[in-house]
């Protein structure tokens, strides 16, 4: 398990994509104790005064000015976290879960929120135990926070509900116990802290970055070996054409393309050629994949903000002894960063299936028909490119943007929600589209290399064949296609290829 000491809010975007990718604990410096107990100070005192603040001694939403007895404050907790916990659906998978409790935590030891230390601590426990609770995918906005999905989480403190340990779901209070906890009860302002916050929806967010991450570099590396499958030309990629347009991103792809093509033998066999231009799914490449590449990185710096940032309601700064309401739980920076994702998976699935198209096209690769000898008899690639149009049409839908749709909630007191949840929660189906779209191009091109033997490819484009024949056979005559195309998928999904494109992701550093 990896150990990852940070001060709270202090996470990159590495130290997400480990927690994303593995079990983890935290540990956070002496000084979030210090301000996670200055920030509990002020919430008692202000009880010790009987002074009014929301959400303290206050209902919630359009019964903020329902004023609470000071001896209903700790139920008014319970009430919150057990009536908020409205969700629906399947349950988030475990790395969803797990940096959900990562960037809660986070959140919460900063010294904003007003809690106690031990409610912090028994959050990490369950972090460091593994012990995840079942969060139900549906049920919010965006807007105040992820209220319903982050109510199932703290509702496993109190002993309720349900949790996940090893792939085996349970009672809550048998995974408290395993996490070394027993049920607790929620002081004045925890129950609104916990459920208050952007964490589902960020920690959706950043899983379909870190998904369409992998599907770029695996895109960068279909799109290159394609080039040589179709005798494409490398000079689009040259930096003087890139330099002029100016785009980091465009330039940048541009040269992840020529390292990847550098040494070609089956390039240099071809240079006096007469073919003046490649169509535009070979040519454009830079300018297309730097475009992902500049919203991939847009994206990802609005996400790492948000993963760092405290987003709860309201706020205590202890230092003036304030307690703010305001309205850090609206998730519209999430919702625009995954708007912003899903048009980077589905434009990256689109041009890949426009190189499938080629390579399966004889009069445009000058391969055999459908990548296979004896067609007539053998139909070879012709429905791995139908399912690759599918889904890049089905991506198309998905990619409607969610951040545009607003519904009023509680009565109209919020009535501007950033439906967040549901922009980020749709990455998973593009980029699952995508990894598939992405996977049938790999099979197809690496199938096109091999009818231009005995001339290599690149030294690093050959790395790449091999990877896909230990998973995927040749295709000599019709066979059943589909456990090829989960192999090829599992490559894109599995990040297999990422080190070759490492130098421009955001979140992944050179091996």
């Amino acid at each position: 398990m990896n150990i990852l000491k940070r001060d709270a809010g202090d996470f990159s975007l590495k130290d997400l994509r480990v927690i994303f990718e593995g079990p983890v604990a935290l540990k956070f410096s002496a000084d979030s104790v210090e301000r996670v107990q200055k920030a509990r100070k002020t919430v008692t005192d202000l009880i010790e005064r009987d002074e009014t603040a929301y959400g303290i001694n206050t209902g919630f939403g359009l019964l903020a000015n329902t004023r609470i007895p000071s001896g209903d404050v700790e139920k008014l907790q319970e009430n919150l976290v057990l009536s908020h916990a409205t969700g629906t659906g399947e349950p988030l998978e475990d790395r969803v879960v797990r940096l959900v409790l990562a960037l809660k935590v986070s959140s919460l030891a900063q010294g904003h929120s007003g809690v106690r230390q031990s409610t912090i601590d028994a959050l990490m426990a369950l972090l460091a135990h593994e012990v995840y609770p079942l969060i139900p995918a549906k049920g919010s906005v965006g807007a105040s926070g992820d209220l319903a999905p982050l109510a199932h989480m703290a509702a496993v403190l109190l002993g309720v509900g349900e949790v996940r340990h090893a792939g085996i779901v349970m009672s809550a209070t048998d995974g408290l116990a395993i996490a070394g906890l027993t049920p607790m009860k929620l002081a004045a302002k925890e129950g609104l802290a916990l459920l208050n916050g952007t964490q589902v929806s960020t920690a959706l967010a950043l899983k379909g970055l870190f998904l369409l991450e992998n599907l770029f570099a695996s895109a960068v590396v279909a799109g290159a070996l394609s080039v040589d499958a179709l005798k494409g030309s490398d000079v689009p990629f040259d930096p003087r054409i890139q330099a002029v347009r100016r785009h980091k991103g465009q330039i940048d792809a541009a040269a992840a393309y020529r390292a990847l093509l550098a040494g070609s033998d089956i390039r240099h066999s071809h240079e006096e050629c007469d073919k003046v231009q490649d169509p535009y799914s070979l040519r454009c490449q830079p300018q297309v994949m730097g475009a992902a590449l500049t919203l991939l990185r847009q994206a990802a710096n609005t996400l790492l903000v948000e993963a760092n940032a405290v987003t709860d309601n309201p706020l205590i700064f202890p230092s003036e002894g304030d307690i703010l309401s305001g309205g850090n739980f609206h998730a519209e920076p999430v919702a625009m960063a995954a708007d912003m994702l899903a048009l980077v998976g589905c434009e990256i699935a689109s041009i890949s299936e426009r190189r499938t198209s080629l390579l399966v096209d004889p009069h445009m690769s000058g391969l055999p028909a459908f990548l296979v000898k004896e067609g007539g008899l053998n139909s070879g690639f012709m429905i791995a490119q139908v399912t690759a149009a599918a889904l890049v049409s089905e991506n198309k839908t998905y990619a409607h943007p969610a951040s545009v749709d607003s519904i009023p909630t509680s009565a109209g007191q919020e009535d501007h929600v950033s439906m967040a949840t549901f922009a980020a929660r749709r990455l998973g189906d593009i980029a699952g589209n995508g990894a598939a779209v992405v996977g049938i191009e790999l099979i197809a091109a690496a199938q096109g290399v091999e009818y231009r033997r005995p001339l290599r490819s690149s030294a690093k484009l050959e790395t790449v064949m091999s990877a896909i024949r230990e998973k995927v056979e040749p295709y000599t005559k019709d066979r059943y296609f589909a456990p090829d195309i989960a192999h090829a998928r599992a490559l894109v999904e599995e990040g297999v290829f990422n080190h070759l494109a490492a130098e421009v992701l955001p979140s992944c550093e050179v091996s």
